[in-house]
Parts: C-alpha cells; sequence; structure tokens
C-alpha cells in the first residue's frame, strides 16, 4: 500500500493552497493530492452556469503568496479558474494530484499512527495509507444539488436545469425564464440570462439583502501604478480585510440603522424605488443570512431595462407552460432554473471510523476551527461566512502545517484534540440560511470559547493560527 506523510482530498481552491503550504513549509513530508473530478479547480471547475462569477474580491479570495493581476475585483468564474490552474502548474502541486479518485471511506489505526483511505477509481477500489488527513473537499455536495419538493414540477413541458448541473448546449437565446431563488446564484443568473432571453423573472418567496459594488477597484489601479506588484497587493488586501469586517461588525452590532444604509443603497440603485419593499427588504437583520454582492449594478441594471423582473410570492404549483402563484399570477416559461441551494455534506461525505468505531461527525466539537475532537491526526478546511473563504482556508493551512513541524520536532506521531466541554454548544456556521439550517445535524458542533469557537473574525484569528499556542487542549504522543 503506497503511504504519504499527508494526504490531501481536494484540488480545488483549499487543496492547491494546502499543497503549496506543505512544500513550502514542511518540504521534508511528501504529500499527494487525491481529486475526485477529472480536473482541478473545485468549485470553479464544477458550475458552469452563465455569469458565474465570485462574490468576494480576488484580492482576498485569491491566494496571499500569488498575487492577483486581473482586472477585476469581482471576477468572472473561467478567470478564477485559470487562476488556480496557473498557481498549480507554476509550482508543480499538478503533478501531485490523482484525479478520478473519489474518496470514500477513512479508518485510523492507532496502533499503527496512519490513515487507510478508499478512494473509488472508476470501477475499482483503491487503498492509500498517511500519516495526517487533510480534507480540503469543501462543504457541499458535487453529486447533488438542493431540490425542494414543487408541486407539479413534473408536469412542466419546457426545460428544467439546476444550476450546478448546467448543460453546455442549452441556448435560452429568446426564451422566457423563471429562476427560483433569491441567493447568490439566482442574483448571478438574472442578468446573465438577461442579455439573450425574452424575459427572466426571479421567483423569490422572501426578499434577500443586496448590494452592489464596483467590479474593478480603483484603490487597486491606484496602487499599482505607483508602487510594486507585490506592495500593492498586501496593501489592497489589507484595506479589503478591515473594510468588509468593519462593515459586518457594523451589520452584526447596529442591525437597524445597517438596515437603512442597505435600504437607501438599494434605492439608488433601482429606477422603480417601489419596487424596495416587496423584493429587496428581508424580514431578517443584515448577515443572519449571506449579503448578496452585485459587481456594477449589473441586476438593478437588467430590472431597470425591463428585461427581467422580480417576483416575490410562493409557487401553488408547476404548470405545463409555466408557475401559478398563490396570489393566482401565471408565469409563463420555457425553462425552469431552481436556484434553490446547495446540499451541505461533512467532510465531503467520507465514512469516517477511529479504530474500527464508526464516527459520527455531528457529535464532534471543532478545535481551532480546522480539527476534530477526538479524531487523531486530521484536518478539515472550512473558510468563512462572512468573508472570503481563502482567507480562513489559508490560515488552516498554515496551522496544519505548525502541528506537523511541532509533532516532528517532538517526535509525536498522534495528535488528537481533547474536548472537555467548555459550555454552550453551537451550530457550526452561524448563518440562518436554509441550507445551513437543512445541514445542522450533520455538521460538527463548536464550542463558546477558544480554542472551540469559531471565529468568523480574520483579524482574531491571524495571530492565534500564526503564532498561538499548538499544545492547548492537545494530547500528543
Amino acid at each position: 500500500m503506497e503511504h504519504v506523510d499527508v494526504l490531501v482530498v481536494g484540488a480545488g481552491l483549499s487543496g492547491i493552497g494546502a499543497g503549496y503550504r506543505l512544500q513550502t513549509r514542511c518540504p521534508d513530508l511528501r504529500y499527494a493530492i487525491l481529486e475526485s473530478r477529472d480536473s482541478l479547480g473545485g468549485t470553479w471547475d464544477l458550475f458552469r452556469y452563465p455569469g458565474i462569477r465570485s462574490d468576494s474580491d480576488m484580492y482576498t479570495l485569491g491566494y496571499p503568496f500569488r498575487p492577483w493581476r486581473g482586472e477585476k475585483s469581482i471576477a468572472d468564474g473561467a478567470d478564477i479558474l485559470q487562476y488556480v490552474r496557473d498557481t498549480a502548474a507554476e509550482n508543480g502541486i499538478d503533478t501531485r494530484i490523482r484525479f478520478g479518485h473519489k474518496v470514500t471511506e477513512a479508518s485510523w489505526s492507532s496502533e499503527h499512527a496512519r490513515w487507510t483511505v478508499r478512494a473509488r477509481v472508476g470501477d475499482r477500489t483503491v487503498e492509500m495509507s498517511c500519516s495526517f488527513l487533510y480534507l480540503c473537499s469543501g462543504y457541499y455536495s458535487y453529486e447533488s444539488g438542493y431540490l425542494p419538493e414543487i408541486p407539479g414540477l413534473d408536469d412542466f413541458v419546457g426545460t428544467v436545469v439546476h444550476p450546478q448541473f448546467w448543460p453546455e448546449d442549452l441556448d435560452w437565446h429568446g426564451k422566457r425564464i423563471v429562476v427560483v431563488g433569491s441567493g447568490a446564484t439566482a442574483m448571478t443568473l438574472v442578468p446573465a440570462l438577461a442579455e439573450r432571453a425574452e424575459h427572466v423573472t426571479m421567483l423569490q418567496r422572501s426578499p434577500s439583502y443586496v448590494m452592489s459594488l464596483p467590479a474593478q477597484d480603483g484603490w487597486a489601479r491606484l496602487l499599482h501604478r505607483y508602487l510594486p506588484g507585490a506592495v500593492a497587493h498586501r496593501a489592497v488586501r489589507a484595506k479589503n480585510v478591515v473594510t468588509n469586517l468593519g462593515f459586518y461588525q457594523f451589520c452584526r452590532r447596529a442591525p437597524f440603522l445597517a438596515k437603512r444604509v442597505l435600504r437607501t443603497l438599494t434605492a439608488r440603485r433601482l429606477r422603480d424605488k417601489a419596487q424596495v419593499d416587496p423584493h429587496f427588504t428581508p424580514s431578517y437583520d443584515p448577515w443572519d443570512q449571506r449579503l448578496c454582492v452585485v459587481p456594477d449594478s449589473d441586476l438593478f441594471e437588467a430590472l431597470g431595462t425591463g428585461a427581467a423582473e422580480v417576483v416575490t410570492d410562493h409557487i401553488d404549483t408547476v404548470t405545463e407552460k409555466g408557475v401559478r402563484l398563490r396570489s393566482g399570477t401565471e408565469l409563463d416559461a420555457d425553462i425552469l432554473i431552481p436556484a434553490t441551494g446547495l446540499r451541505l455534506v461533512p467532510a465531503g461525505g467520507i465514512a469516517i471510523a477511529v479504530d474500527g468505531e464508526p464516527v459520527d461527525l455531528s457529535s464532534t466539537v471543532i478545535y481551532r476551527g480546522t480539527m476534530l475532537d477526538g479524531i487523531p491526526n486530521a484536518a478539515l478546511c472550512i473558510g468563512y461566512t462572512n468573508a472570503s473563504w481563502t482567507l480562513r482556508a489559508d490560515l488552516t493551512s498554515l496551522y496544519v502545517c505548525r502541528v506537523l513541524g511541532y509533532m516532528r520536532r517532538k517526535g509525536y506521531r498522534i495528535a488528537v484534540p481533547s474536548y472537555t466541554g467548555d459550555g454552550q454548544r453551537r451550530p457550526l456556521l452561524g448563518l440562518n440560511s436554509g441550507y445551513i439550517h437543512r445541514a445542522e445535524n450533520t455538521l460538527p458542533g463548536q464550542g463558546s470559547r477558544s480554542p472551540w469557537l469559531m471565529r468568523q473574525n480574520y483579524l482574531l484569528d491571524l495571530p492565534t493560527m500564526r503564532w498561538g499556542r499548538v499544545d492547548r487542549s492537545m494530547q500528543f504522543r
């Protein structure tokens, strides 16, 4: 059986970043990356729907060790994918990837201090072993998106397309389209589809907060004009970290005022101000759910031209020709797109066992936002929900390297977090979005204070993950 020191699962944004940190911080360790698909890129290779883009700026979504050089701060999916691929190729990380390896099981043996990992490769199963398992496969299913029960959906004679599985040959030119949903995917799809469709309707049960940001960062252009590239990148990155975190804190600490600010900003972007209250005034506080970002007001522009509209109502039933709402209104459609969210799965759906005993991840508590109590030599890579994913993903990879270095210096073979209880156990992700509520009973939990509290704050996490004690609440042997 082939053995490596560190086995990384997933070759997306997180996995490539993990590879870079491992080979630069732990050059003596041998690592490999297992990727279930036939290409790297993760989310940015999987999602192919029109308009796919980031909703975080690339100066924080990109890697700190490889400055983003694109013109757009809110970048298109194809540009992000190329950035990830170029990063992997320039650093030789792509040579460490085993494509087509779908990891299904991981079993830890304390006697041998190693993991045995099983993966499907075509119609056969292969095994590898590793001393440390690093799961960078994200937290949603690549095999299926979330599709709620929609009455009458089977009666629809048009085309039904889930954004996660967008067909390359779909022609929507001159078509009437209904997009069901009000999250980031719907906000992205509507303006992109409106460019060629006859008409696009975004059908939502309830409104979301929407904020327009420039696709290009003016400060970034200015700094790059007068400063060396690496210096300018760090300056823009720091500015965006502080700005985004400051706005988040403002929303959480002064929600009433934040609502007024967001409502005012939305009203300025809409030609028809009467749309603000029914379609863009949520019942929840800002950042109870993730804020939707649209670049250069593209959604508002599509609404202003009449190429698209927003309807806030509930579906009564889908008919042969479209959607009938509870209000009695009927929306004609040739294409129906349920942009209804992701299906979250912990650890990429991998079955985990420790010394022959299956582990229910929902019964575990996360340690420093990455390791799990009672599970030795393993880490999860989970990004922020209120900021760029990569900010925390990179901190996690640096922390994993610190743990590995500490173990080598001390001669330890096993490291396991030990949770003795620190008060109230909380859900892992601090949002009340539907896709998170649906998965709460399957995800690990978090505690009420450090190191068991997963803080959504980069400035607080940075010193802890980079320089904090690695032996706190940990058992080594």
